[in-house]
């Protein structure tokens, strides 16, 4: 789910509440930009929250993200503070830096999703496969759970094989992915699946 919420300290500053899975919304606003009246300003909507969500893996001391943070809106300070500090291999980050790859062809999403691919590889591969960590910002990490969620082979691992993949292995024209990043044919797109004919 999505989480975003405004709160008022006594000191009038705004912050903002954001889970790491609601950022699979820059890639949305990015698929979307096409069909909107706005297309310009909906595309950089997406690109603006994908790269906060880059920052909230890049300003971490194993440079992989909280699971949930508090933006700050007050100038001159940090740019978030974590409410929890856990990260779970979640793959909606992946997920943007891939729509906006093939969206924009700006070379410095690979570069991000690369960044992350290590960082995963560094400190959350163990013996029997990836494992969550406890506290994103420390490194060497705290213990973690050693548990290994199924949404990372079904999804952050995809999306990081399609973001370094040619455009023609599933075209976003061709195949729309739902929410586990299953893809389904777009209508229209092929006349039958499987010998069955198909609309998603």
């Amino acid at each position: 789910c999505v989480s975003l919420s405004l709160s008022h300290t006594h000191t009038h500053t705004h912050a903002l509440s954001f889970q790491l899975q609601g950022c699979f919304t820059g890639g949305m606003f990015a698929l979307g930009a096409s069909f909107t009246d706005t297309p310009v300003e909906t595309l950089q909507v997406g690109k603006d929250i994908t790269q906060a969500c880059r920052e909230m893996y890049d300003r971490t001391a194993t440079k992989l993200g909280p699971d949930d943070v508090m933006f700050n809106s007050q100038k001159g300070g940090d740019l978030f503070s974590m409410s929890s500090s856990v990260y779970l291999l979640r793959p909606e980050v992946v997920e943007s830096y891939f729509v906006l790859w093939r969206v924009t062809k700006d070379p410095k999403y690979r570069e991000w999703g690369w960044e992350a691919a290590k960082a995963m590889e560094k400190h959350c591969r163990n013996d029997g496969g990836y494992t969550d960590i406890q506290n994103v910002n420390v490194n060497p990490p705290s213990p973690n759970s050693g548990v290994q969620q199924s949404f990372f082979l079904a999804e952050t691992l995809k999306y990081l094989y399609l973001l370094f993949s040619d455009d023609d292995v599933l075209p976003l024209d061709k195949w729309v992915f739902n929410t586990e990043a299953h893809p389904f044919p777009v209508d229209g797109a092929f006349d039958r699946v499987a010998g069955v004919p198909f609309r998603a």
